[in-house]
């Protein structure tokens, strides 16, 4: 996920927050929405959770009704390629070397020779990506807040630290909490590139929304209604509880399978660029849509799924990461090769991932397979 619209929001002040440093407040803008309304305990999972929308994997009703929307018996996998030259958020970095060539060996009378792979990251955010409930949070006058209340300075329920306090985990927010439960859903797709169409806000021949600058750039902003009216326009159900919703805006064109391994250096950078000048997505309405439809999982073929730096509300940071994920426990998938589905031609498949069981972390990569 990338924030194009940090340092504004940093320079002004959220909707309905004030600045302050007291408590335990970290320095700048401090949102007290948490507080006041009451995110804690979660609305839909209650005091305690852990593992948020995953739950909804629980329920073996959802999963017999995802499965019954595999009618051609196909796969597709719609995680993207994991490079050095794709692209990242910020000083994110994806560097992989083998080490030894080989390795070790030869071994045995039958000379076995092998490699390894030995990798820096941010393992859990970059590009594709899950953001788990360790990832985002809002600052409050009482400290940070986390999905269900969480602060991660508490002492006895924060940070895992290790020798000399050194944070080594997230603790009760750690992603391993979701992996233990995964997810399989009804996936189902918007094609916002063709509903921007159809409506005239963007060319016939578009191959991707505009990024959006302010509110009034709607053509690049995917609202409630946009999301309605696609589920008209595919003439399927609406969504449902325990769901999963992806998000076809086409920014994801520039780098999608089916074209990122034949790409050279340049078009690859290009991508790059493309991907750090923000982005089509969600608007606010949209999102608090699915939180009232209590669905399992947002994803996208963008950094962080949210319209930016313009959105239906202004100054805010990718509003639909505190408004669903910290608020209701929501998560979110970040750039998945959603150009495979629409190319397939899928408004509705069975979509199963779990992100790695990795204790402590805020998020996983990851490869979701789609049955249709």
């Amino acid at each position: 996920m990338k924030f194009t619209v940090i340092a504004s929001a940093v320079a002004g002040l959220c909707l309905g927050a004030t600045t302050a440093m007291a408590g335990n407040a970290l320095p700048g803008p401090v949102n007290n929405a948490p507080i006041t309304e009451k995110w804690a305990p979660s609305k839909f999972w209650g005091a305690g959770d852990r593992a948020g929308s995953s739950n909804h994997t629980k329920n073996s009703a959802n999963i017999k009704r995802a499965l019954s929307y595999v009618k051609q018996f196909k796969a597709l996998t719609v995680g993207k390629y994991y490079h050095r030259e794709a692209p990242a958020f910020g000083p994110r970095i994806w560097s992989m070397v083998i080490p030894g060539t080989p390795t070790g060996g030869p071994f045995g009378k039958n000379a076995l020779v092998y490699h390894d792979e030995f990798l820096t990251t941010e393992i859990g955010q970059i590009q594709t990506q899950f953001d788990g409930p360790g990832h985002i949070g809002v600052n409050t006058a009482n400290g940070m807040f986390f999905y269900n209340g969480v602060n991660p300075m508490d002492p006895k329920n924060g940070y895992e630290r290790g020798a000399g306090g050194r944070v080594v985990g997230m603790g009760p927010l750690g992603v391993e909490h979701i992996g233990e439960n995964g997810f399989v859903c009804r996936v189902v797709v918007l094609d916002a590139v063709a509903y921007k169409k159809s409506i005239g806000q963007v060319s016939a021949s578009a191959e991707m929304l505009p990024i959006p600058q302010s509110p009034a750039d709607v053509a690049g902003i995917v609202s409630a209604d946009d999301v309605k009216g696609m589920i008209r326009m595919m003439g399927i159900g609406s969504i449902m509880s325990g769901d999963c919703v992806a998000l076809h805006t086409g920014q994801g064109n520039t780098w999608s399978n089916d074209r990122f391994k034949s790409m050279n250096t340049d078009q690859r950078a290009a991508a790059r660029a493309i991907f750090a000048k923000g982005e089509p997505g969600f608007g606010l309405s949209a999102c608090d849509y699915f939180a009232s439809r209590n669905i399992a999982l947002t994803m996208g073929d963008t950094s962080a799924n949210d319209a930016q730096p313009g959105n239906e509300v202004e100054g805010w940071a990718v509003p639909c990461h505190t408004q669903i994920q910290t608020r209701y426990g929501i998560w979110n998938l970040e750039n998945v090769d959603t150009k495979s589905m629409v190319d397939a031609g899928i408004n509705e498949a069975a979509f199963i991932w779990a992100p790695l069981r990795m204790i402590g972390a805020t998020g996983s990569p990851g490869n979701p397979v789609v049955l249709y």
